[in-house]
């Protein structure tokens, strides 16, 4: 059984995080970038407070081509993938990415075609066994030879010089921390009552109709490690749907399950537009994007 890494074996993992890209991807993997022979980082800057900052924004995306090859971005906490990877080159120092972070090559990240930004992941260089948990914060690489590109320090820690074959792995925990850190979802939170409203107070709007149909798919809206958070949010949205709580290992999800297709869609649009929140998309038991209904 795998047992899911903690934050604070996270810490011993790396010496601590960086952000990659650029929003400029007119050249980004195209000229060869990847395939050079980087001189190391002269100094190791990295944190675990870096690693797991909020972000700018975070960001999916909608599916998108490279080379004639569809990808389609989404949220997969269960991502487990070898292929490829390369090098972001260090002259895309201090240029933006997509999720509005600045890149440096001294910090410990990298990109990926499809999985959300941010996310963590572990890095396993298959040559040598050498492992590193990194931050990705920028679409790429830009061809469909290699799945991602880490930056210099990240390549640096693995032994990479060039490219190399390599397990790619998110670390959900720490993904869903850093994913709630950049929406301002506060974990563990202490209750507060809310303040009584006055009788003159007009009535709300029209709830959503309560969810009745059954379907495959469910949409996810928070993450926690306090039963009591997740019972408190389930019952808050109660007036969208049948919101339920689902323990996992030590989290409790808080979800709307057994939906159809337009169920789904009229539910994340809801929690969008009156609660500024974005909730997550899952199908048949894997996460799909969940602007794809």
């Amino acid at each position: 059984m795998k047992k899911i890494i903690s934050l604070a074996v996270l810490s011993a993992l790396v010496a601590g995080c960086m952000e990659t890209g650029t929003n400029n991807t007119s050249s980004y993997g195209y000229d060869g970038f990847g395939e050079e022979q980087l001189a190391p980082a002269e100094n190791n800057l990295n944190n675990d407070a870096y690693l797991m900052a909020a972000a700018p924004r975070y960001f999916i995306g909608t599916p998108y081509k490279v080379e004639d090859v569809q990808y389609v971005p989404g949220e997969d906490l269960t991502y487990n993938q070898i292929g490829m990877v390369g090098i972001i080159p260090v002259e895309l120092d201090g240029s933006k990415t997509i999720n509005g972070e600045t890149m440096d090559s001294h910090q410990l990240v990298a990109t990926s075609k499809t999985l959300p930004l941010p996310s963590i992941v572990k890095v396993t260089n298959l040559d040598n066994g050498n492992a590193v948990v990194v931050r990705v914060n920028n679409r790429g690489p830009r061809v469909n030879t290699r799945i991602m590109d880490l930056s210099a320090a990240a390549a640096q820690q693995i032994g990479l010089t060039n490219q190399t074959k390599a397990q790619v792995q998110v670390l959900a925990p720490q993904s869903i921390a850093v994913k709630n850190a950049t929406l301002g979802i506060v974990e563990n939170a202490p209750e507060v009552a809310p303040e009584p409203k006055p009788v003159e107070e007009p009535v709300a709007a029209q709830p959503v109709a309560p969810v009745v149909a059954k379907g495959d798919y469910s949409v996810q809206v928070a993450a926690v490690y306090s039963e009591d958070n997740a019972n408190a949010l389930a019952k808050e949205l109660a007036q969208y749907g049948n919101a339920t709580v689902v323990q996992e290992g030590d989290m409790y999800k808080v979800r709307f399950v057994d939906l159809d297709a337009p169920t789904a869609r009229r539910i994340i649009d809801a929690l969008r537009s009156d609660k500024g929140m974005a909730p997550g998309l899952i199908k048949a038991g894997k996460w799909v994007n969940s602007d794809s209904i």
